[in-house]
């Protein structure tokens, strides 16, 4: 026999609205009241029949996070913190991988949408906001993080790309350097557009014109961070710094570094974009730029958030909202030798 709500109310010593409100996440419960009722349903095997609530509040209590990969740390840091911030609403998190596959993640969207999900936080390829517009004038909570779409009617949190990449190809310059090798994302998504171009412009600011053979530009691949390392290290033009502004392909740049017996910072100065542990315990540790992943999920929790009490399809958020960089200085950098 299933336990119900009467019986851990009874166990717990609280009314079942009570009960009700402690295990559905109601702000209006005390935390002492809350521990004593979820201890009861703990210890009666008591689960809640998340389909039932759901017909009756119209609230499944379920958000859908959508995102390429769990190999980038910005991703991974958002999922965690989307989770962590989530649950103390009230909410599950379904987490949903797309390998950067704009059909997948259009069939993964639309999923979502068939569990009645109350909201969804998608890190995607911009392609599908045909989908999340239906999803929003449902009523459905919509977020874009870290990829922009044009027709998308829903808010979204960019990092400062532009910004960062800037600051880290002038601190390179200012070092002395003039041959800085670029490898970056492409043209379909913002950071491969930003960043590239705060690359540009910050050469440019010391009159340096952009050399096209510096540059690499491909997937979010540790395989084309190998590939990209090996042409720039070929070229006849030696680089003296390199800006690996691609943060999947840094898992390639590293280990392509060592194998050709690259001295960092002695034969060249390496800056890597988006920090992660591995990046603070390489000899030496890198310097980064960190795009605020943490501030970013944040942000996007409390714009999902404001959508999920707000409950009107009419009143649309389309804002962008960007999250500044910050460049950290490790030991990655000197000036170039003589």
């Amino acid at each position: 026999m299933s336990v119900t709500m009467r019986e851990v109310a009874e166990h717990a010593g609280v009314s079942v609205s009570t009960a009700s409100r402690a295990l559905g996440g109601s702000a209006s419960i005390s935390e002492e009241t809350r521990a004593r009722v979820m201890a009861a349903a703990g210890e009666l095997g008591y689960r809640v029949n998340r389909a039932a609530r759901s017909l009756r509040s119209r609230e499944s209590r379920l958000v859908g996070l959508v995102l390429n990969n769990l190999l980038n740390a910005s991703f991974h840091t958002i999922a965690q913190v989307v989770q962590r911030r989530l649950a103390s609403e009230g909410y599950q998190l379904i987490l949903c991988t797309t390998d950067a596959d704009v059909t997948t993640e259009r069939n993964l969207l639309e999923t979502l949408a068939d569990h009645g999900v109350d909201g969804v936080v998608v890190i995607g390829s911009g392609q599908n906001s045909a989908i999340t517009n239906q999803l929003q004038s449902s009523g459905t909570a919509v977020v874009n993080v870290i990829r922009s779409s044009r027709d998308s009617a829903s808010p979204t949190v960019l990092a400062a790309d532009r910004d960062g990449s800037y600051q880290a190809t002038r601190y390179l310059l200012e070092l002395g350097h003039r041959a800085i090798g670029f490898i970056g994302a492409l043209d379909t998504a913002d950071s491969g557009r930003e960043r590239l171009r705060g690359y540009r412009e910050a050469l440019a600011s010391e009159g340096i014109d952009l050399d096209e053979s510096l540059v690499e530009r491909g997937p979010f691949t540790p395989e084309f961070g190998s590939s990209a390392v090996d042409r720039l290290l070929s070229q006849d033009r030696r680089i003296t710094a390199l800006l690996s502004a691609n943060h999947e392909a840094s898992f390639g740049v590293l280990p392509a570094l060592v194998a050709r017996g690259v001295s960092i910072p002695h034969d060249l100065s390496l800056v890597c974009y988006e920090d992660m542990p591995v990046l603070q315990m390489w000899q030496p540790p890198v310097t980064v730029v960190d795009n605020g992943a943490q501030a970013m999920a944040d942000l996007a929790v409390n714009l999902l958030m404001d959508q999920l009490r707000r409950r009107d399809p009419a009143h649309r958020d389309t804002r962008t909202y960007r999250v500044g960089a910050e460049l950290l200085l490790r030991s990655s950098c000197a000036p170039p030798r003589a």
